[in-house]
């Protein structure tokens, strides 16, 4: 192939690349963070955004190798001024459907965090379905008082 062949096809071919490996339709995560407790020792929570890809999905971790272990949760309800909260064991998300954790809805608790994970540093996220690959993605940590970064 000639030089000038191979620089008209080029653009095409990044174009279809592009589709091939964008994260439009695919199955993806993004928007993770981390809120540290205020007392240490006590769990902290995680949050993310998953988007559904073309066929639903089955949510049944997201975990982090700088915790002991992790648990889904939802919180439900006020009690007695005390909101309380459900373990999951699995999340169900539609194709091309949002799956959103923050604050008073879908959570994921973090047990025996890392003592060396503070406000500012960034933690990985490994968020596993019944079938296919893992998803992985870096969430900014914060403190027990401040705001989320999304």
């Amino acid at each position: 192939m000639r030089l000038s062949h191979a620089l008209r096809a080029s653009p095409a071919l990044l174009l279809a690349l592009a589709a091939c490996h964008g994260k439009g339709d695919a199955l993806h995560a993004d928007h993770g963070w981390v809120r540290l407790a205020a007392v240490p020792g006590r769990p902290a929570a995680a949050y993310l955004t998953i988007h559904g890809g073309p066929e639903p999905a089955r949510l049944l971790a997201v975990e982090s190798p700088q915790a002991g272990s992790s648990e889904l949760h939802q919180s439900m309800a006020m009690q007695g001024g005390v909101m309380s909260m459900q373990r999951l064991d699995g999340v169900d998300l539609p194709a091309k459907g949002e799956l959103k954790f923050a604050p008073g809805g879908y959570h994921v608790m973090l047990f025996g965090v890392n003592p060396q994970v503070k406000p500012g540093s960034r933690i990985g996220l490994t968020v596993r379905f019944a079938k296919g690959p893992p998803l992985t993605l870096d969430a900014k940590v914060v403190g027990a008082g401040e705001d989320a970064p999304y």
